[in-house]
């Protein structure tokens, strides 16, 4: 899995000295794309050549709504998920991509899983000392792959109940499906739904039992839902009451992970978590955020009362700062969220966040980050105590989202999960010791 990622930014200006160079932020997207190429060899131009496309911009225009499919060749469901499944197609013991082999259709895939693939017989047993490890998880991960497109064709999420429970009683989401009327009969109808008819119609994989898919769109649910229940998990840490006042949110660093194909409804969830609340906006901040049904202006007045309000702005954090928040144009934010910045990844995406990290310590703003692992969830503690801010708290995320995704280049890895742990951050303080961190509870 990749950082939190998005398109090609777009250059901004300083309003104070405009005649000066326009700054960038960091280009997460085709950072992650040359990771790929670094961890396998032309992996990503496979990428784009399996889905026609002549370079990397037009891969984000696809993303970003400005190119459909047909521009690119696919023309039929089964295109599609074949396409999807090609840019999978490399073995895994010896990296090899279909064009380095004699014959590229002899790419062979793992029954088990359906998921990873080999060159050959040798490849295969050679590999299956480590692949054994992973089989199981990455069966899931490959079945959850294809079955995310029902959240695009709306079939997931299904309708969801008000919470019989009050917010600080829902541990997680055992609990929260059972606060979900006639789950089955909901789980059922989408089984069972045309959608799910056309995909493994088309998917080019045998179709897996009932069982298998009412799981699999469990996950996808709590995939769904996972950003808005962590911002709702956010407001109850920082003892921020929806109850008692409009709110405002800025999820920092969005994309098109964020704001691809969203709508409107998409966050209403809080609104059944926190019945009766005085309205909630969101704002969506982010040099790659996609242009979409939520891409209007930031409300100047209160949240409508009872409402989630989506709306969001294309640029900079700081930027966004200064000509809105500044000049109230915009609320300034009750919380803030970024869902897996990356700011650990490298120097260059840390160069970019920096800016943003100092403006929301110096503000003493409540945030609250989000990380896909315990091993990422570290080097972004480190950074963020030598940037001496106060971090509040970290933990496993109760609303974690439960899919797993395989690390892209080398499945046989453990599997992430979005969202998995959380950072609580407000304000600055004196540097922890790394023995006081790692004491932290």
């Amino acid at each position: 899995a990749q950082p939190n990622a998005g398109a090609a930014p777009k250059t901004c200006r300083s309003k104070k000295a405009p005649e000066e160079p326009a700054a960038r932020a960091p280009d997460v997207d085709s950072l992650g794309f040359q990771a790929m190429d670094r961890n396998v060899p032309g992996l990503s131009n496979v990428i784009l050549q399996k889905l026609n496309m002549k370079s990397y911009e037009d891969y984000k225009s696809a993303m970003d709504g400005r190119k459909s499919g047909s521009d690119f060749g696919i023309r039929t469901y089964f295109d599609m998920f074949q396409k999807m499944e090609d840019t999978f197609k490399f073995c895994v013991e010896c990296k090899k991509l279909p064009d380095a082999l004699p014959d590229p259709k002899s790419l062979r895939r793992c029954k088990r899983c359906q998921n990873v693939y080999y060159c050959g017989v040798v490849c295969q047993r050679a590999n299956w000392p480590m692949h054994k490890k992973f089989c199981k998880k990455l069966k899931l991960v490959a079945l959850d792959r294809l079955v995310e497109w029902l959240v695009f064709t709306g079939d997931i999420p299904f309708p969801t109940d008000t919470w019989t429970k009050p917010a600080r009683d829902v541990k997680g989401w055992e609990d929260w499906f059972s606060m979900q009327e006639q789950l089955e009969e909901k789980l059922g109808a989408i089984v069972a739904g045309r959608y799910m008819t056309l995909l493994w119609a088309n998917a080019g994989k045998p179709r897996p039992e009932d069982t298998e898919l009412r799981e699999s769109i469990r996950r996808l649910v709590t995939d769904f839902h996972s950003r808005p229940l962590t911002i709702g998990l956010g407001l109850r840490l920082f003892g921020i009451d929806p109850l008692t006042r409009p709110l405002t949110v800025h999820v920092v660093g969005a994309s098109h992970v964020e704001t691809l194909n969203t709508r409107l409804t998409d966050y209403d969830e809080l609104t059944r978590m926190f019945p009766g609340h005085q309205g909630m906006e969101v704002v969506m901040v982010g040099v790659d955020v996609v242009d979409g049904p939520i891409m209007r202006p930031p409300l100047t007045t209160l949240a409508p009362r009872g409402r989630v309000y989506l709306s969001s702005y294309k640029g900079l954090y700081h930027d966004f700062w200064e000509s809105h928040v500044e000049t109230k144009l915009a609320a300034r934010p009750d919380l803030v969220v970024g869902f897996h910045p990356g700011f650990h990844a490298c120097p260059d995406l840390l160069a970019g966040w920096l800016p943003t990290l100092l403006l929301l310590r110096d503000y003493g703003l409540p945030v609250l980050f989000t990380v896909y692992s315990e091993q990422e969830l570290k080097a972004s503690l480190q950074i963020l105590v030598e940037l001496e801010t106060h971090i509040v708290g970290y933990a496993s995320n109760p609303f974690a989202s439960l899919r797993p995704e395989q690390v892209y280049s080398n499945p046989n890895k453990p599997p992430v999960y979005c969202s998995s742990h959380y950072i609580a951050l407000l304000g600055a303080e004196a540097a922890l010791g790394a023995e006081e961190l790692e004491d932290d509870d």
